[in-house]
């Protein structure tokens, strides 16, 4: 008895600690008390019809007005709701109701664009708020987004956004899009439900030979599952897909690979990337090196931060590093995009200035690529700037929506995102992007098959694309076991090698210069075919360089020299000769001699990075052994090379 005694003391105390209600309709208190028991349940509907009623026995139950304005705000209905909320605020002369007044209606003018409706509840808001730091510091947010709106609503960017087809726009939300390089794939992910907890699948739509998009069906029975499979991003040759799951208790990044037509189990990217807060939303540079991603864990600068992750060279994902500012705010950062030149970062944030809830935004790399040394990053990013000030990419990409999870093709002209239309509704459209806002360096792509010389079946192989000025490696990726097939992404204009290495086989090569190259082209079709190591197996070396009528080795020809290096130090049975060979211009005897001196170039090299002279001898050819006819400068270009033979 003394419990329940103290249960209804409890009870109550509670009840006369609620303000009293300002109407004395019993009839009005009853009707806006059972709103409550449906406001809570969704049941929405309901709810709006039982505080219409209320205000219907009051016209000046305020508090009833007030929760008849969430009510339709919850609904979708803002325009019902700010007129709810200005009959409220006109009944009440309470601070505290005012300060609650002046803070919703500011946020919900600003959610319809109406900018200078929103002003002055903003700034009534910080006239009266004293202590509030957070709605402080997000009023002043909303305050700077109005300015910016109405300073930039004018400027209307050459965007021609339009949604695709419903061919593809076939479920009730789709979103995240992504594509691969080459631009032949567009995976989504897609929910089934207009809930926020109804089931979400990645789809793929396949680019069609009329440049269509098709279709989209489920990327995979391994990838998708009873759990919900959120935003994804894929590799550059769309062979690794990192993407998002969430189960019962949070949401992680998962890894699976595609090998043929077949993409495997998924597998954690472990701990360096997941945490016990939430992780979603990835995107992969062009490299394969670099992961970003959004969280929400601990030591971070706002509620959802970008982060990223380097890869180790043991092939796991090293501990993440908050990106940091100016990317980062105390608010939100969604969506990221890395584009393929590994230059650009496009990402959605709620605040930054722009024109309300998320806009989209650019900022460019400033210090090239991030530093391995982890003793150069800061527990919050950078301890320098790595990135530019974000730019809001203006309207009318950005308007008082949402839009977020924008994706941008190879040449940097187009893109794609995902835009909400109505309540729990979402399509994904296309845009051509406008000059002003293209980056500045545009992938290019080296694409092909690699295949046994003999055999002509496919050879799983390493393929990296070195930068011939500064000798570092820009990306590498494996050819396909089943098919072969391999792409790389050229990111700007530089000189490159392209470099491919298999066990038992020698190494190929091929060269490309991209420096006047004003803006990306095809994709460059290179295909390899490997020779095995026998007697008499020879390759090209076509990343090694001399001067007009010299023999003195260009500092570039390192990297392939190196190359051969690697090739005999891991083979050390392996005796090789070296041949130099040129074209018929000018008499043999000179060609002979330049011939054998540019072959001892290349042997001297390789005695300086400790090749036994046992093991490599030097022939030179002159014109004796042309690989095609004489009769063009580009033929008498392909005959002047080094061979490198087994002996």
């Amino acid at each position: 008895m003394r419990f329940v005694f103290s249960l209804l003391l409890l009870f109550s105390l509670a009840v006369q600690a609620q303000p009293p209600l300002s109407t004395k309709s019993k009839k009005a208190i009853e009707y806006y008390l059972q709103s409550d028991n449906f406001r809570v349940r969704g049941q929405l509907t309901q709810a709006i019809a039982l505080l219409n009623q209320a205000i219907a026995k009051d016209g000046k139950f305020e508090e009833a007005h007030y929760r008849l304005g969430l009510t339709y705000r919850s609904s979708g209905e803002l325009a019902l709701s700010v007129k709810s909320f200005e009959k409220g605020a006109s009944l009440t002369h309470d601070l505290l109701k005012e300060k609650s007044y002046a803070f919703i209606l500011g946020e919900t003018y600003l959610k319809q664009g109406q900018y200078n409706s929103a002003i002055p509840h903003l700034d009534r808001f910080l006239a009266l708020e004293k202590f509030d730091k957070a709605k402080l510091e997000q009023v002043k947010v909303w305050r700077s987004q109005c300015d910016f709106a109405l300073l930039h609503q004018n400027e209307q960017w050459r965007y021609d956004t339009r949604p695709l087809s419903d061919t593809v726009n076939i479920f009730p939300m789709q979103y995240f899009p992504t594509l691969t390089a080459d631009e032949g794939q567009l995976i989504f992910t897609v929910r089934f439900g207009k809930e926020h907890d109804d089931n979400e699948d990645i789809v793929v739509s396949s680019r069609m030979p009329n440049g269509r998009w098709g279709k989209p069906v489920s990327i995979s029975k391994n990838v998708n599952s009873n759990f919900r499979e959120g935003a994804s991003t894929i590799s550059a040759d769309g062979r690794k897909l990192i993407f998002t799951i969430c189960g019962p208790r949070s949401c992680d990044l998962y890894e699976s690979n595609r090998v043929g037509d077949v993409w495997s189990r998924p597998v954690s990217l472990g701990a360096g990337v997941n945490s016990a807060g939430w992780e979603a939303q990835p995107a992969l540079s062009a490299d394969g090196n670099e992961l970003y991603f959004v969280s929400d864990r601990k030591g971070g600068i706002g509620g959802y931060d970008l982060w990223y992750s380097r890869k180790g060279d043991d092939g796991t994902w090293g501990k993440a590093t908050n990106v940091g500012k100016p990317v980062n705010t105390p608010f939100d950062e969604i969506a990221p995009f890395i584009h393929v030149s590994n230059q650009n970062l496009y990402y959605a944030s709620n605040g930054l200035p722009g024109f309300g809830s998320y806009d989209i935004y650019i900022s460019e790399r400033t210090l090239g690529h991030f530093p391995s040394p982890p003793e150069k990053v800061s527990a919050i990013g950078r301890t320098d700037e790595v990135w530019s000030t974000p730019r809001n990419m203006g309207a009318p990409l950005n308007d008082f929506q949402d839009q977020y999870s924008l994706a941008v093709t190879s040449d940097g002209q187009w893109a794609y995102y995902s835009k909400e239309e109505g309540h729990n509704r979402s399509k994904i459209y296309a845009t051509p992007i406008p000059k002003e806002f293209q980056v500045d360096k545009k992938g290019n792509m080296a694409a092909g098959f690699v295949t046994d010389a003999v055999t002509q079946k496919p050879v799983k192989a390493v393929v990296e694309l070195k930068d011939l000025s500064n000798n570092q490696v820009v990306t590498t990726v494996l050819s396909d076991s089943t098919t072969g097939r391999y792409l790389v992404v050229v990111p700007g204009k530089s000189e490159y090698g392209l470099f491919v290495t298999a066990p038992k086989y020698l190494f190929a090569s091929r060269h490309f210069d991209l420096r006047q190259i004003d803006q990306a082209q095809k994709p460059i079709e290179l295909d390899f075919k490997l020779q095995p190591i026998v007697k008499n197996a020879a390759v090209v070396l076509n990343n090694i360089f001399f001067e007009v009528d010299k023999y003195q080795l260009e500092e570039k020809s390192k990297t392939e020299l190196t190359e051969v290096v690697l090739l005999l130090k891991s083979n050390p049975s392996l005796r090789v000769e070296i041949g130099g060979h040129t074209d018929d211009t000018g008499k043999e005897a000179y060609n002979q001699q330049l011939s054998l001196n540019r072959a001892g170039a290349v042997l001297s090299f390789l005695q300086s990075q400790g090749i036994s002279a046992e093991r490599v001898t030097k022939k030179g050819y002159g014109s004796q052994k042309p690989l095609k006819p004489n009769d063009s400068e580009e033929n008498r270009q392909f005959n002047r090379r080094i061979e490198f033979k087994v002996l």
